[in-house]
Parts: C-alpha cells; sequence; structure tokens
C-alpha cells in the first residue's frame, strides 16, 4: 500500500506553512527547546534527520558543529524549500520515505527525528535500520506526537469542557488498540498511528537500544499566565521525547 505523502498535499501544505510561520505555536515553545536540551554533543559528528522537513533543523545542526548532516522527508515541497532556503555543502537532502532508509548506504553518530514517527506504520523495521545505521555509542532521538493523543480517533469532542467551554479534562478512548488512526488536521484523512507507551519503548529495547531520558515537555506557570491557551498540556502533554543509545 502507498505510503501517505500528507505535506504534498496543497492545501495541507499551505496550512502547515501558516503554523509554523506563527511566532507562538507548540513547536516553538515546546518540541524545540526540550529538542536542544536533549541533543547530544554535536561536534565533527555525522548526523541522519529522518523526517528532515525544511531543513531548518539541519542547518542548527551545522552550526552546532556537525561534519555532516542527511536529511530524509517523503515530501517533495518540504524538501524543495529545504534546498532553497536551508542549503549547505555539509548537508544532502534525499526524497524517500523513512521506511526506506535501509537503502542508506554509511554510519551516522546520530539519528534525529522531530515529529514524523506517528505517520510511520513500520516503527519496528525502521528502529531496526536506525540501529543498524547508528555507530556503537551512538544516540537516537525523536519526538513524536504523544500516546494519549495518537489514540484519539477524530470521534466526538477530544475535551470535557464545562458550560462556558473551558477544557477540564481530556476524553481518552481506545488506547490499548494500537494501529493507524485517521484524523482531521487542515485536510481530512490525515493518517497516523498509535502505539503505546509500552510498544515504544519495547520496540527500543528490544532492537537493542539502551533508553536514556523521556521528556513530555509541559509549560512552566510563568508560560501559563502569558499563554493561557496552553493550560490544557497539564491535562494532556502534545509531544513524547525518547533519548536512546546504541
Amino acid at each position: 500500500m502507498a505510503k501517505q505523502n500528507i505535506y504534498d498535499n496543497e492545501a495541507f501544505f499551505a496550512e502547515y506553512m501558516k503554523l509554523r510561520e506563527r511566532e507562538v505555536n507548540a513547536n516553538n515553545l515546546f518540541e524545540l527547546p526540550t529538542l536542544f536540551s536533549l541533543l547530544p554533543d554535536l561536534e565533527g559528528k555525522r548526523i541522519l534527520d529522518l523526517g528532515c522537513g525544511t531543513g531548518e533543523r539541519c542547518i542548527d545542526y551545522i552550526k552546532r558543529g556537525a561534519s555532516q548532516v542527511t536529511g530524509v522527508d517523503i515530501s517533495e515541497k518540504m524538501l524543495a524549500v529545504a534546498r532553497s532556503e536551508n542549503s549547505h555543502p555539509n548537508i544532502t537532502y534525499l526524497e524517500m520515505p523513512m521506511e526506506d532508509i535501509g537503502a542508506i548506504d554509511g554510519e551516522f553518530d546520530v539519528v534525529i527525528s522531530s515529529l514524523a514517527f506517528h505517520y510511520v506504520e513500520d516503527f519496528q523495521g525502521v528502529v531496526k535500520n536506525v540501529y543498524r545505521l547508528l555507530c556503537d555509542g551512538g544516540v537516537l532521538l525523536f519526538s513524536q506526537e504523544h500516546p494519549l493523543t495518537t489514540c484519539y480517533s477524530g470521534a466526538g469532542d477530544r475535551w470535557t469542557r464545562d458550560e462556558n467551554g473551558k477544557k477540564l479534562h481530556a476524553n481518552i478512548a481506545d488506547y490499548c488498540i494500537e494501529g493507524r488512526k485517521d484524523s482531521t488536521w487542515f485536510v481530512e484523512g490525515v493518517q497516523r498511528y498509535h502505539r503505546m507507551f509500552s510498544t515504544i519503548v519495547n520496540t527500543l529495547a528490544d532492537t537493542g537500544l539502551k533508553i536514556l531520558k523521556m521528556e513530555e515537555p509541559y509549560p512552566t506557570v510563568e508560560l501559563v499566565q502569558k499563554y493561557p491557551e496552553y493550560y490544557d498540556l497539564y491535562h494532556k502533554p502534545d509531544f513524547l521525547f525518547v533519548k536512546a543509545l546504541k
């Protein structure tokens, strides 16, 4: 079955780029600071970025001292932006789904993936390929949508609210039913894949990786006072981060 390439959908891509251009968004406030805090020393390191998108992070890794960065993405539109706006002599962009990284030759010191693994059906296959591509002592660092988010099937309101519309708690259902969950995000039929915490951790461990750190970022009191709309992250984090060692 063909892998969904939602980022090359014209309507989706346009709305996604508008979202990322906003200074105040969950990526800038929570995802990126957590990602950077978990990065190992990149000086002289060979980096593989899975789901590199428009390449901003690839440039960040070069600025942090990486000697070589390979960015992989399935989206032709995203890579067109990456090559025009975030090119560098030491960055190589490859158009391919993450499931096909077994075709990549070479070895990497760090494999990073930012908010992309929840689009992958064969998580075990991707992790096995990552393990093969990592050198001994290499690090895998990834973020994904939180499992309490990916279990949402799109049926009914995700939140229980009071009479004023205030979110009281998240509605969680079918957490233990893994697999594809279609939802609407900018467009209908966006395919995500839900896995329980135990499946994520056990897949990494069974492959031979050692879990170093897990993070579920949420706002400080000061940030909620400034942006009260992010209070709902106290109920349910948006993101899960895992850092693992070969």
